[in-house]
């Protein structure tokens, strides 16, 4: 299995602070951000990563993580996505990387005090399909939602009004190597983005997305909220 870690986007969310630099660069705590997805990912036990970025700073993320060595990857590669596509635009840039295998995909701010070992391990059970990751949030209109029926999700809304559960998709998802089919097959959305939520609800019309929980916390840092939060779980967890 391969790791792709989806760092693009502007950092609209966080100016001025992301002015010159990308959002991911920014300190949670003692490190850089993007350190702790990529040490998610290979404390999980998956060592060859695909770090797709973008924005006038993208650079910044190949002089930090160079080939990857010091956090203890395999190897590090580079993809770049223009513009503000959507998290599924940029996870498109990765077939070429995945080559055929199934993928474990970590958005760039989001930061867990675990690693993913076990989720991992259940998905490589699956014949196919994909996976998402829940956990459950006090306030989950933030997010996308899972609503759950007989064991099962069956829908995901993304920031609803009115939740149908208190279950978060977070920023991590197990994807076979048909979800670039599947995202190579989305409209954009109102706000002109290609939604993973979008790839996720396409394979439950399939039949084809199993869940999984997050073990300790979890966080995104794409906020000046959420940033603060993050570095204050990571310190208390040294």
């Amino acid at each position: 299995m391969k790791g792709v870690v989806l760092a693009g986007g502007l950092g609209t969310r966080l100016q001025p602070m992301t002015q010159v630099t990308n959002k991911h660069l920014l300190p949670v705590f003692d490190r850089p951000m993007i350190f702790y997805p990529v040490e998610t990912l290979i404390r999980s036990g998956i060592d060859e990563i695909l770090i797709v970025t973008g924005g006038d700073h993208a650079g910044g993320c190949l002089k930090l993580l160079g080939d990857g060595r010091r956090l203890g990857a395999r190897h590090l590669y580079y993809a770049y996505q223009e513009g503000e596509g959507g998290i599924a635009d940029a996870l498109g840039r990765a077939a070429g990387f995945a080559g055929g295998d199934p993928i474990c995909v970590v958005l760039g701010d989001n930061i867990f005090e675990r690693d993913l070992g076990p989720q991992v391990a259940r998905f490589r059970k699956q014949p196919h399909g994909a996976r998402v990751l829940l956990k459950e949030v006090p306030d989950p209109e933030r997010y996308g939602v899972a609503e759950i029926s007989d064991g099962r999700v069956v829908h995901i809304v993304e920031k609803p009004a009115d939740p149908p559960s208190c279950y978060a998709v977070v920023g991590a998802y197990l994807y076979d190597a048909k979800v670039f089919d599947l995202v190579g097959a989305l409209e954009p959305s109102a706000r002109g983005e290609l939604e993973i939520t979008d790839v996720n609800n396409l394979y439950i019309e399939r039949g084809e997305l199993s869940y999984d929980f997050v073990n300790g916390w979890w966080t995104d840092a794409g906020t000046p909220e959420s940033l603060l939060q993050a570095g204050t779980l990571v310190a208390s967890a040294r």
